[in-house]
């Protein structure tokens, strides 16, 4: 998993390439933590991102979940797989995703 960012004003947009998984989704919610400080609008792009676990799905939830108490998130270019995990668990009703 590769993740990388850019900030704008208050927005800071992560996107994650490669899979989310039990070994890697601690290092996502790490990064987007230490990321998040001034951030009222958080975008992930999932454009690169092939799968996730449910070890993912809790840190989106977590980050969701942290992000409507200071402003929003939103989940962009979720690939097809993703989405269809997202569908299944029910997130796809959850989160802002475009």
């Amino acid at each position: 998993m590769q993740i990388t960012s850019v900030k704008e004003n208050n927005q800071l947009t992560v996107s994650i390439v490669g899979r989310v998984d039990t070994t890697t989704s601690a290092e996502m919610e790490q990064y987007i933590n230490e990321h998040l400080d001034g951030v009222t609008e958080l975008v992930l792009d999932l454009a690169e991102m092939t799968y996730t676990s449910s070890a993912g799905l809790r840190v989106f939830l977590k980050t969701q979940k942290k992000m409507n108490t200071v402003g929003s998130m939103k989940i962009i270019h979720v690939q097809k797989d993703v989405m269809e995990i997202f569908d299944m668990i029910g997130f796809s009703d959850i989160l802002n995703i475009e």
